[in-house]
């Protein structure tokens, strides 16, 4: 299997190669040379296994030769062991034809640890293999950046930087990043929003002489490891329902599109997706893009799903380089059109986005009454993200059975929960003294020099 750049002008990678370089040094995302396309039957055949074998079956294809079969199965084995339900991602039924996907089980009760927990043995077994150290630096806009933290705290080959936004974040989030000990981990605080954090990341990425100096790494949903992990539940949740013998569709509450653009993976492996909805919250561009052909920023909003607020959405690249035709050209011209506020889709791109994508936005008030609504009507109760996803699926619902994926535990958002129906949601027993930690964060300003100034002091690279 091998890797190339949305922009078209980086080298062709392995998967090895791909998941440790993250960014492409062209700018772009790495995408798989050519999608592998699953069997009706080796789709039926998932039906009824545990995750972690589901997981083996459908990633294997991407992984090629890297890790050995047997090894990868240890490595699932011992990243989803921390779940805390048996089933890793269940399925709840909301109504007639309409399901919740529940991916807030892991370590840090977000959908997120799918993809982190087994990246982090991936690459610890990598560099185990080598010797070598890496400096990871990722961008959160409150749950990656935690899920990245429980994923490398303690490995011996890694240090790891989290940048979030100071103050949009909420405080279950910061402390999940703030309150770890190990000395590998360092969580930052930046001046600004996700988009700035984003930016800088990206910044560090594209500098090389910076980058290979500290042997930089990217687990940001840029790097293709993640959406990898994250198409497995796609494939788990389909057969539940009963794939290949009937299509499902799914909406996603997404902000950075990653996690969705992963359902479009699944589907080109031959997963019967009937429509991924893309649902929004306040900060809409990519609902906007859907209904417009425009996809201009506007600034980002604070709102009660802050994991969601987001206007540069960065794996939106990768759908752009499939709908271009894999024209790298195009997609590199329209990202520099991005740097100066926005871009108009042609017709045939957004004609082809359209057959597969469909979109919708919940407001503030919307999110409050849908964790309301939802509460009374089935008794499961809602973080704000996962609300965003519920209430424009209901606008999307047919005789195709919809699956919602529900991106993080209520409890990680208590504030916004309280707010709508007047329950406090606790945290899991396991998290019960995370109020009571210390808590290490370095505020940092939006620059770029200040930024890997601290990089390397820490590093001493």
């Amino acid at each position: 299997m091998r890797y190339i750049s949305t922009r078209g002008a980086a080298p062709v990678l392995d998967f090895g190669q791909a998941m440790m370089t993250g960014l492409a040094r062209d700018g772009g995302l790495y995408v798989p040379q050519t999608v592998p396309v699953l069997s009706a039957d080796d789709i039926a055949a998932l039906a009824g296994l545990p995750y972690e074998t589901v997981a083996l079956r459908v990633m294997k294809p991407f992984v090629g030769g890297f890790f050995a079969d047997d090894e990868l199965q240890a490595l699932l084995a011992k990243a989803y062991a921390g779940f805390g339900h048996a089933a890793r991602a269940p399925l709840t039924q909301l109504a007639a034809n309409h399901f919740l996907l529940e991916l807030f089980h892991g370590p840090t009760l977000a959908f997120k640890d799918f993809a982190m927990q087994i990246i982090g043995q991936m690459m610890q077994a990598a560099l185990a293999r080598s010797g070598a150290r890496i400096t990871i630096v990722g961008a959160t806009s409150g749950d990656t950046g935690s899920a990245a933290i429980e994923a490398f705290r303690g490995l011996p080959n890694v240090d790891v930087f989290i940048l979030f936004p100071h103050g949009r974040v909420s405080e279950v989030q910061r402390r999940q990043m703030t309150t770890p000990t190990e000395a590998n981990v360092h969580a930052l605080a930046i001046e600004g929003s996700f988009d700035d954090a984003q930016a800088r990341l990206k910044d560090m990425f594209n500098d090389f002489a910076f980058r290979d100096a500290v042997g930089l790494a990217g687990v940001n949903s840029i790097n293709w490891a993640r959406i990898l992990a994250q198409v497995v539940y796609y494939f788990y949740a389909a057969v539940a329902l009963g794939a290949p013998h009937r299509a499902v569709s799914f909406t996603v509450p997404t902000g950075n599109f990653g996690d969705i653009f992963a359902g479009y993976i699944a589907r080109q492996m031959g997963l019967p997706v009937e429509r991924l909805v893309i649902a929004t919250n306040q900060n809409d561009i990519l609902d906007r893009a859907m209904r417009t052909g425009q996809y201009r920023t506007d600034g980002v909003r604070p709102s009660l799903s802050p994991s969601m607020d987001i206007q540069v959405s960065s794996n939106f690249e990768r759908a752009l380089f499939d709908a271009l035709g894999r024209d790298g050209r195009a997609t590199a011209a329209l990202m520099d059109d991005l740097k100066a506020g926005g871009f108009s889709l042609s017709q045939g791109v957004l004609q082809a986005l359209r057959a597969t994508f469909a979109s919708g936005r919940c407001g503030e008030a919307e999110t409050l009454a849908t964790i309301r609504d939802t509460l009374a009507a089935t008794g499961e109760l809602l973080c704000p993200h996962s609300a965003v996803g519920v209430h424009v699926a209901a606008q999307h619902l047919s005789a195709t059975p919809m699956i919602t994926l529900a991106t993080a535990h209520p409890a990680k958002f208590p504030d916004a929960v309280e707010r709508a129906c007047g329950i406090r949601p606790g945290l899991p027993p396991r998290l019960g003294d995370l109020f009571d930690r210390a808590e290490r964060v370095t505020r940092v300003p939006n620059d770029l020099a200040a930024l890997q100034r601290l990089i390397r002091e820490r590093t001493g690279r």
